[in-house]
């Protein structure tokens, strides 16, 4: 059985969920979402304040989409209350990022700046202090998405093993390596 699947999502006030054929649509103050659900042995009941996520056979595939739709239903429900946060850390000598409406630019070290274009989704703050690394913040009530920008913000220039220069999520553990030792006589 999946203990995630059976669990039951409590909906928070000031949020509503609502299932038309095979969507799941919830509403709330920081914003709107929506999931197909695609597997039609999945179904969804809202009862009062409580969303049930139901599967019609045992089948492997069907028990393990249970717990999917299940999980993807509470994270939209915890996002338009909530909301998510990532915070990115640009480590490295003269790394800055500056962010100006959806626009963030970011020098990393390569002989020109890059300027990406976020969704509209997406709030973004860029903060520098001095003696301290850049941190990148981003903020959206949809999970999939703020974590898709935050990989690929991250591609840009991952972390190196070595001297532990690149993007990286504050509070992430970097595997270092040690370098080269000098030769012994």
């Amino acid at each position: 059985m999946s203990r995630i699947g059976k669990a039951v999502i409590t909906i928070p006030s000031g949020v509503t969920v609502t299932v038309n054929a095979n969507t799941v649509s919830v509403k709330g103050p920081k914003g709107e979402l929506t999931q197909d659900i695609i597997d039609p042995a999945v179904s969804v009941n809202v009862n009062d304040n409580e969303v049930n996520v139901i599967r019609s056979s045992e089948d492997k595939e069907v028990r393990a989409k249970h717990g999917l739709y299940r999980s993807l239903i509470n994270n939209m429900v915890i996002g338009v209350s909530e909301g998510y946060k990532k915070d990115m850390e640009l480590v490295g000598v003269g790394y800055r990022a500056t962010a100006t409406g959806q626009n963030l630019e970011l020098a990393l070290g390569f002989s020109h700046a890059i300027v990406m274009q976020l969704p509209a989704e997406i709030k973004v703050s860029a903060v520098s202090e001095r003696g301290k690394n850049p941190i990148v913040t981003l903020e959206s009530h949809d999970k999939q998405l703020i974590g898709m920008v935050a990989a690929k913000i991250r591609s840009l220039r991952k972390p190196e093993p070595y001297k532990g220069k690149g993007i990286r999520f504050v509070g992430e553990q970097i595997r270092r390596k040690a370098g080269k030792s000098a030769a012994k006589k």
